[in-house]
């Protein structure tokens, strides 16, 4: 069993699905028990990728749905959805963005704007972060002392969604990079992807396998970051 699995509670079950995962996550080389702590350190932004993973769709498909499926939001709202993008659609979407940025990079920039797309479309896969609106409506109307604030603790769901599944993919030595074309491809990938209206899309996690090593990292003074009282 994966840190992952221990973290979010899972249990095995007798379906094919689960059982597929667990057994891929098992017997991967890559496998491994780190401690969370180490597991957020490895969690790199990965943009050198390729699409030589020695993982199925499906398996990474089930780790991504359970890692969003256990991930925590205010009031258990669970507004946080996910769409899963490979082969063609992974390609595609990123020609979607790649028309819509010629429509506003400016001539001189457009060479290395394509060269980026590029560089996200030769990736595995694709998962588009949203956030269901209704339910943040319905739980302003529930809860209308709170209402202001369900807008902002709909940011922190999907956040902690992205968080557990790049940690996920990570854990299984694959590579990924948080980007966010949005808002100004959402109507085109809505429309392509028949997206339903009240999805508000927020981040979009492109990963694959790693053909290149992320860079050092730099880090501000805890000084000026961290207090502590008691």
């Amino acid at each position: 069993m994966s840190f992952f699995a221990k973290l979010f509670g899972l249990k095995q079950k007798a379906t094919v699905s689960k059982d597929v995962v667990t057994q891929a996550t098992q017997e991967s080389p890559l496998f491994n028990q780190p401690s969370f702590l180490e597991l957020i350190k490895k969690r790199r932004s990965i943009y050198s990728i390729g699409k030589n993973l020695q993982h199925t769709p499906s398996e990474i498909e089930g780790l991504i749905q359970e890692a969003v499926k256990h991930s925590p939001s205010a009031f258990n709202s669970q507004s946080s959805r996910v769409v899963i993008l490979f082969n063609e659609s992974h390609q595609n979407f990123w020609n979607i963005v790649l028309d819509v940025l010629k429509t506003i990079v400016p001539a001189e920039a457009l060479a290395g704007t394509e060269q980026k797309i590029q560089s996200f479309a030769a990736g595995a896969g694709t998962v588009l972060f949203f956030e269901d609106q209704d339910v943040i409506k319905g739980l302003q109307e529930q809860f209308e002392l709170y209402a202001d604030n369900f807008p902002v603790w709909s940011e922190h769901s999907t956040a902690i969604a992205q968080f557990a599944v790049w940690n996920v993919l990570a854990e299984q030595g694959i590579g990924a990079s948080l980007q966010h074309y949005n808002p100004i491809i959402d109507e085109k990938i809505n429309i392509a992807f028949d997206i339903p209206a009240q999805w508000k899309l927020r981040a979009q996690l492109v990963f694959g396998s790693i053909e290149g090593e992320a860079g050092e990292k730099a880090f501000i003074e805890d000084e000026s970051r961290f207090k502590t009282f008691g």
